[in-house]
């Protein structure tokens, strides 16, 4: 008896269940999702059988041939990370049922009212599953190492309209009898009711389930690719041209890593309260609206999302203590897919950016280094607090580091050995490191391995990126120190990444005359691209700038991406003699709290929690 992951109740003395159907009526009246699954064991069990949930209902669970009632507990009280174990007892049943009902308060839903929409007149709800939020949608064995193919029948209101990341098999009116008892058939058979079907026939770890439901429309971008947003056509046309060069991607993904498994590559853009740059759900990319930024540069995401198809969807990381299996891989490929879509300049320019992010994640984590490590030990921490930029880019730096060594013809065959090897499983670090010293014979001898997986900082092989786009913008950025502001010509065709990887390599506390004098040529608070307008208004709060407070209060009301929340709520109120700041920080958060996904709105009460 042992969990095999320290973020979930699931024992390893228990079998992992291979299939769950799920019937979900969706209430927005109430927020709440009225619902049945059906779990699969591979053979029958007798014992107990524990599930993670969080802030679920659970009404009942039964024996689906006999309908005879299970014996079934939750844990109590609620650990504060992981919820709660259902554990149910079974006598040589290889299948069970549970009725439940999700929260309001459920951390993977947010449901948004009509006037948080594009549109203003209908609802719209989504998920976020990873790390640890499918157990908060439905009962599972909420961790990587368990992989799951599922079916579902969604029942909503019939002017909208769903997507998941599953195969699409119909739209329909509903049945009697097919509620499976999420709820009566006066309910589910209702006026005015529709139900869509999906199914997920390849297995998947929980964190990459995923629906959307809302008024949905969608443009053709590809044979593979459909892009998915509200049904406004001016949202669906600027993301159709921003990802219109999907399939050139996906093509030179499959020549790096291998055939891409899952048939379809459809995005759907969220509304700007989504809390991340993007999530790879298999068939069905979920991305934030700023990446959209006119310039195709929010291709990059895609890429990124794009390249989890082969690492972290198809080979996953096994607890999120390897987290950096799943992030340290998709960076890299994402990477090279760059350099083969856009260019050698436009990959390093990548690397740049992921080499400053890298440097101030060791500032960020200097009072508790465990977390600049790629192997990580996470017993009692939320993987949300934690999450970083250090598996991507450490991880990145990780695997450049051997491919410097080896060449890249070998490390690309190293690759796609490594990926039909392990497809379809959830591996570890020890895994990855057995492995690659079977197949690169001598490379521990080569590399101090151990160092890299299991240290602490960045190892002193890592490497800033050689170019002369790199090294250009860098020596102006230096030059600013001294008082010089880069001329129009040197700037003329910088794009968003240029002026994102100047603005960083800025002094954190500049003269706020120098920055008003930048921002007065250049005018990079009103930015478009959210990249550069967070960098400049961190600037800005660093050097009490507070000429340009509301445009931090307009940014923090219109986004809910963490990459953004975070960095300008910690500025507001890190330090000393931040008064006024954190004044300000409390009520902007306050008034734009509700617009935020529940991941989101935990993420800022942590830094609260941090520092005032």
């Amino acid at each position: 008896m042992a969990p095999i992951d320290p973020h979930s109740f699931t024992d390893s003395s228990h079998p992992l269940a291979t299939h769950i159907s799920l019937s979900l009526f969706f209430d927005f009246s109430s927020s709440t999702i009225h619902s049945s699954a059906l779990l699969s064991l591979p053979t029958p069990h007798s014992g107990p059988i524990s599930l993670d949930t969080r802030s679920l209902s659970i009404n009942s669970v039964f024996d689906p041939l006999t309908k005879t009632p299970l014996p079934f507990s939750l844990s109590s009280p609620s650990d504060p990370i992981k919820g709660q174990s259902l554990t149910i007892s079974l006598s040589n049943h290889s299948k069970f049922s549970i009725i439940f009902t999700t929260s309001p308060s459920s951390s993977a839903l947010q449901w948004l009212s009509p006037p948080q929409t594009f549109n203003k007149s209908l609802p719209f709800v989504y998920t976020q599953c990873q790390s640890i939020h499918a157990r908060s949608v439905f009962p599972c064995q909420d961790t990587p190492a368990a992989r799951i193919c599922y079916s579902a029948r969604l029942n909503l209101p019939r002017q909208l309209f769903s997507v998941m990341s599953a195969r699409h098999v119909e739209r329909r009116a509903p049945g009697a009898g097919e509620a499976a008892m999420a709820c009566d058939d006066s309910m589910w058979c209702a006026e005015g009711r529709m139900v869509e079907e999906f199914v997920m026939e390849q297995p998947i770890p929980p964190y990459l389930f995923a629906f959307a439901v809302g008024e949905i429309g969608f443009r053709e971008v590809g044979p593979r690719t459909r892009v998915y947003a509200e049904a406004v056509p001016a949202v669906l046309d600027a993301a159709a041209r921003e990802f219109s060069g999907t399939e050139d991607m996906i093509r030179v993904g499959e020549g790096l890593f291998g055939p891409y498994e899952w048939e379809r590559f459809d995005l759907l853009v969220l509304p700007p309260s989504f809390p991340y740059g993007g999530m790879e759900n298999p068939r069905m990319v979920f991305l934030t609206p700023t990446v959209i930024k006119g310039d195709a540069s929010g291709a990059q995401v895609v890429a990124h999302e794009l390249a989890h198809s082969w690492t972290g969807n198809l080979i996953t990381n096994k607890t999120n203590d390897h987290f950096w299996l799943n992030e340290g891989f998709t960076t890299y490929a994402e990477r090279r897919i760059v350099e083969a879509v856009q260019g050698e300049d436009r990959a390093a320019l990548n690397i740049g950016i992921g080499w400053r992010g890298l440097v101030e994640e060791m500032e960020r984590f200097k009072d508790n280094m465990e977390f600049t490590k790629l192997k990580t030990n996470q017993e009692g921490v939320d993987p949300d607090d934690v999450y970083s930029q250090v598996p991507y880019e450490k991880g990145f730096q990780f695997l450049w580091r051997i491919e410097r060594q080896i060449g890249r013809p070998a490390f690309d065959d190293f690759l796609k050995k490594y990926i039909a090897t392990f497809k379809f499983q959830s591996i570890d670090t020890d895994m990855f490191l057995n492995f690659l010293k079977a197949n690169v014979p001598g490379i521990e001898n080569e590399i101090d391995l151990k160092l890299w997986t299991e240290g602490t900082g960045i190892p002193p092989d890592a490497m800033e990126p050689v170019s002369n786009i790199y090294t250009k913008i860098v020596s102006l950025a230096n030059e600013f120190k001294q008082g010089r502001m880069p001329r129009e010509d040197e700037v003329a065709d910088w794009h968003g990444q240029e002026w994102e990887l100047y603005l960083e390599n800025l002094p954190k506390s500049v003269e706020a005359s120098q920055l008003t004098a930048l921002d007065a040529h250049y005018r990079l608070a009103e930015s478009k691209d959210y990249e550069v307008k967070v960098g400049f208004l961190q600037l800005a709060i660093s050097s009490k700038c507070r000429d340009y407070y509301s445009e931090v209060e307009r940014t923090l009301k219109e986004v809910g991406r963490m990459k953004y929340l975070r960095p300008l709520y910690s500025a507001l109120v890190q330090g000393v003699g931040k008064e006024e700041e954190k004044v300000f920080a409390k009520r902007v958060f306050s008034e734009a709290r509700d617009c935020y996904h529940p991941i989101a709105q935990g993420v800022v009460e942590s830094i609260f929690s941090k520092h005032l």
